[in-house]
């Protein structure tokens, strides 16, 4: 896996004398002989080294984090030029994300210049209030570092500056009030918060308190993270957001928590490669690789052991951690708090109990699943499904829909998913047979495990199918449900599935290649173990889901194993050789950084819900195909296209289809015939055939993404010419008219319910903006060119 995230060492020594630093107070006392500063001909190298990674790995972007030691000692110029040496080195369409950690002590308008400049984020290490952060964080001399902080985040805090506040760090003290903390932190008005649990480990056991609290530091956080929900959430915060991700099966965004491998790499002022800092807590010696810029390739360093430990995921894990009902969402906590004299890393955390009390204190908040009670069936239809809230309704009316919005609508799909299995379960006559009672009773005592195998998107596919009474699929995709399950779970559970065509499908894993018969599939702790008809035993995928990490750490699996991701109107891929993969994985970080950049408010949405790409057969020369599939929430199948640019429109195009059939999956958006089929068709203003009114609906609200989509791209060409630009601003000028015509369309067919016309006039509102952007002439010409070339094939074929 290549390394994307690295941290620059620019000066090893501080101006504080923090008690609690890892750097200078544990057991790793390696800065004593490095340089102060780094050297020149260092940062090149290392920028050379970065650079030639990007091109290797197709990266669309790494991270940097200039760190010390404190960073701002070695000077603006020097932090100026390390900025301009690393962004020259990266190769077009690989972009950097810069930022430097400090503790804010020497931070001047002189430096903020720079870092405007250079494009560079500032974090900042507070601990609270002046109580709590003078604990630890003080001069060598005893004086309080607080006044000179609050001056920092003051600078960072102005509007000239606000745009590189990146946030704050703050380490746990449990001797801290944790409301007079978060209070004080709330009061800075911060983007983000990383609350840190201070460094520990087996032999250097964390503080506890007099008081003899069996879980301090879940204690503490859940104090804060009550506070903060309560608030509404005033700031980002990894630790909680993560817990949220993982209890639902999704990625983490921190080291510290989840199954996610670890992808960041540091380089010492001597030029030296290290592992990750927070092993200088473990023993002297312990982060250290052997391996230097000059003599070793990022290649190299992603090779070492002891980097590749940290990206093994749960079979790096210890056992009592493997057996462990929490592990996705814990992922056995921060690698260098495992540590043991006697047996090194192979140990829960230290602070094992407090993970999970914290872990199940936030599930249980409710906070992992932000919606209210469940809505009563409408007409018999929908059991099971749970209400979305006003508030969220009128997020998804606009077109977006937020992090919060979009999770809750997957846990309505979640519960749909359930009923629609179970109802299909119960129409095949089959009663109480072995895998059906295995999934129940693993759903009452591996709940997240059955969680996340039901919450990929082609697990109710099957039940689609069977409902429609197709019964060709058999009844081997609810067994082998059951038996992924099972692997998850990990206690031991054994059940029989059907191997077809030489494979065996576990969803959500991938397959093995098994003579065709009854398999029967054991889950263990540590792995799993299928015993083929003729008796032969597999342990290991042949071929496994793959899944590509993007930047912010993000994940999204690219499924090309499951026999049921046929449920899209195009025909799938197959599996997809290396080369191919490749190529998937630069184009879809690329495409990322530029959803990001261009389209936040969807992209906040689509890292929400989409959790599957499915790679489709490419259409006709010339044609871009892609595809949503109502069956398959949190899926869009995609042929990948020529361009990041177009594959990046697709994705937003596509997951506003997966929104908008989750939503109809829950309400009625308009009126339906009382008696017979609903035969009314209406004209969208792209197509030339009349449509159903819901097909008027998803084209509306998928082209409003395709609308903004064209606008920033028209607004990045501003002031320039040539053929890029100028179709750029001929699509703008058509999708936005379109779209505004279609919504129109949906006002005016006079079926619309109440919700219907309060979605209808969120659409209207979000596109109205993009009406007034003014465009040259010759682009409104070429787009009603284009408008009457549609109009004439809509006339030839009536």
């Amino acid at each position: 896996m290549p390394l994307t995230q690295f941290v620059v060492k620019m000066h090893s020594r501080c101006d504080l004398a923090c008690d609690h630093c890892y750097v200078y107070e544990h057991a790793d006392s390696s800065w004593r002989s490095r340089p102060k500063v780094i050297g020149e001909g260092i940062l090149a190298k290392a920028a050379e080294r970065i650079g030639e990674h990007a091109v290797a790995h197709r990266l669309s972007a790494v991270r940097v984090v200039l760190h010390g030691g404190e960073p701002l000692l070695a000077g603006p110029e020097r932090l100026s030029r390390a900025a301009e040496a690393l962004r020259a080195a990266l190769p077009p369409g690989c972009s950097l994300d810069l930022r430097i950690h400090t503790n804010g002590v020497l931070l001047s308008r002189a430096f903020l210049a720079v870092f405007a400049a250079q494009d560079i984020r500032v974090g900042v290490s507070l601990d609270g209030d002046k109580i709590a952060n003078d604990r630890h964080r003080r001069f060598a001399d005893g004086r309080s570092s607080h006044p000179q902080v609050l001056r920092a985040v003051g600078l960072l805090n102005e509007p000239e500056f606000r745009h590189l506040f990146a946030g704050l760090l703050c380490t746990i003290d449990i001797e801290n009030d944790p409301v007079a903390v978060y209070r004080a932190l709330v009061e800075l008005r911060p983007p983000a918060v990383d609350f840190l649990l201070p460094h520990a480990t087996w032999e250097e056991l964390p503080k506890r308190l007099p008081d003899g609290a069996e879980h301090p530091y879940a204690d503490w956080l859940l104090t804060v993270h009550r506070l903060w929900e309560t608030d509404a959430r005033p700031f980002a915060v990894r630790t909680f957001e993560s817990v949220h991700r993982t209890v639902r099966g999704l990625s983490s965004l921190t080291e510290s928590l989840g199954l996610e491998p670890s992808d960041l790499a540091v380089l010492e002022t001597d030029g030296t490669f290290e592992q990750a800092d927070s092993l200088k807590t473990a023993y002297d010696g312990a982060p250290a690789t052997g391996m230097n810029v000059f003599a070793h390739s990022l290649d190299d360093l992603a090779r070492h052991p002891g980097i590749a430990a940290r990206q093994s995921g749960l079979a790096g894990l210890s056992e009592t951690c493997r057996a462990c009902p929490v592990v996705r969402a814990c992922g056995g906590g921060l690698y260098a708090h495992r540590y043991r004299a006697d047996n090194g890393f192979d140990n829960p955390s230290v602070y094992c109990g407090d993970l999970m009390t914290l872990i199940n204190g936030i599930a249980g908040s409710g906070g992992s699943s932000p919606v209210p009670a469940p809505v009563p069936a409408q007409g018999g239809r929908r059991p099971l499904s749970i209400a979305l809230t006003p508030a969220q309704l009128d997020d998804l009316a606009t077109g977006y829909g937020g992090a919060e919005t979009v999770a809750a609508v997957g846990e309505s799909q979640l519960r749909f998913t359930r009923a629609m299995l179970a109802a299909a379960w119960d129409a095949s006559g089959h009663g109480r047979a072995a895998a059906w009672e295995l999934l129940e009773e693993l759903d009452r005592k591996a709940t997240k495990a059955v969680d996340a195998v039901l919450a990929h998107p082609y697990a109710r596919a099957w039940a689609a199918r069977r409902l429609v009474g197709d019964l060709s699929v058999g009844l081997g995709p609810m067994a082998a449900l059951a038996a992924a399950a099972a692997v998850r779970a990990g206690r031991g559970d054994a059940v029989t599935v059907p191997a077809r065509g030489g494979w065996l499908h576990l969803p959500t894993l991938g397959r093995i290649a098994v003579p065709d018969g009854e398999a029967v599939v054991t889950g263990h702790a540590d792995g799993f173990e299928v015993r083929a008809a003729d008796g032969t035993v597999f342990t290991e995928l042949d071929q496994p889901l793959r899944r590509v990490r993007l930047a912010g750490g993000w994940t999204v699996a690219l499924e090309d194993v499951d026999p049921l991701r046929d449920s899209h109107d195009h025909p799938v891929a197959d599996r997809l050789p290396e080369t191919e993969l490749l190529g998937w994985t630069g184009a879809l970080r690329e495409a990322w950084e530029l959803l990001g950049r261009d389209l936040p408010g969807y992209a906040e949405g689509i890292r929400a819900g989409l959790t599957t790409i499915t790679p489709l057969r490419p259409g006709p020369t010339g044609r871009d195909v892609s595809s949503a599939a109502r069956q398959a929430y949190g899926a869009v199948g995609i042929a990948r296209p020529a361009t990041a640019p177009t594959l990046a429109l697709l994705l937003a195009h596509e997951f506003q289809h997966v929104k908008l059939g989750a939503v109809l999956d829950l309400y009625e958006l308009y009126d339906r015939p009382d008696n017979g089929p609903d035969d009314r068709r209406y004209f969208a203003p792209w197509r030339p055939d009349p449509r159903p009114l819901e097909a008027l609906f998803q084209g509306t609200y998928a082209h409003l993404a395709v609308t903004e989509y064209w606008g920033t791209r028209t607004a990045a060409y501003d002031g320039l010419a040539g053929e890029a630009a100028d179709r750029a601003r001929a699509q703008f000028a058509l999708w936005r008219q379109y779209t505004a015509e279609a919504v129109e369309r949906l006002v005016g067919s006079g079926v619309l319910t109440e919700l219907g016309h309060r979605f209808a006039a969120g659409l209207g509102e979000s596109v109205a903006p993009w009406l007034a952007v003014p465009l040259p002439a010759a682009a409104e010409r070429d787009a009603e060119r284009a408008r009457q070339e549609r109009s004439r094939l809509r006339f030839a074929e009536v």
